[in-house]
């Protein structure tokens, strides 16, 4: 089922995935009854069955567990739905897609307007919402970002080395030519 908002596209997809030896599938979700009408994926741990799979994201709305709706559901019912499921578990999501033309992506936008509402919220309101400062201070993707941006400062250094670096170098040539016109 895809429906066209505004440019972005909602999908649902359902994913089967195998737990890992300690039962657990690798997501971190939140929202739910009382606080949000549906429960979303807040994190996937590294290393997860979750991670290996690829297909659920953080942002994506957890829709059903093995066939049975979420919808209105507390976080914590839908954990327990989840632990207490046999191999594999069928999860079903809506995924938000976009088209981003500046290279970044809905999760690190996403990310990053979490932590601006964080910043100003108290901890029994972050914890109600499902989000968590340790979760997102230690996100892998902000991470990602940084070592992105560091890498671009790096390159425009080394773009600026390299311009003076043949400047000079142009200039030591026209000297030579001007002053020893006999070794050229």
């Amino acid at each position: 089922m895809e429906e066209d908002k505004m440019g972005m596209r909602i999908q649902s997809e359902t994913i089967e995935i195998v737990k890992d030896e300690k039962g657990l599938v690798g997501i971190s979700i939140g929202g739910g009854y009382p606080f949000c009408p549906c429960v979303y994926v807040v994190q996937i741990f590294e290393k997860s069955p979750a991670e290996l799979d690829g297909r659920i994201r953080a942002g994506d709305e957890v829709v059903a567990v093995n066939g049975i709706s979420t919808k209105g559901e507390r976080k914590s019912a839908v954990a327990q739905l989840i632990q207490c499921s046999t191999n594999p578990v069928k999860i079903t999501i809506n995924k938000l897609e976009t088209n981003s033309s500046k290279g970044k992506t809905l999760d690190i936008m996403m990310k990053k307007i979490k932590h601006k509402i964080v910043e100003f919220m108290d901890t029994d309101s972050i914890d109600a919402l499902g989000l968590s400062r340790a979760i997102l201070c230690n996100d892998p993707l902000l991470k990602k970002m940084k070592i992105l941006e560091d890498n671009t400062l790096l390159y425009r250094n080394m773009i600026a080395y390299f311009e003076d670096l043949f400047y000079l170098h142009d200039k030591v040539s026209y000297y030579q030519r001007v002053y020893f016109p006999m070794i050229t």
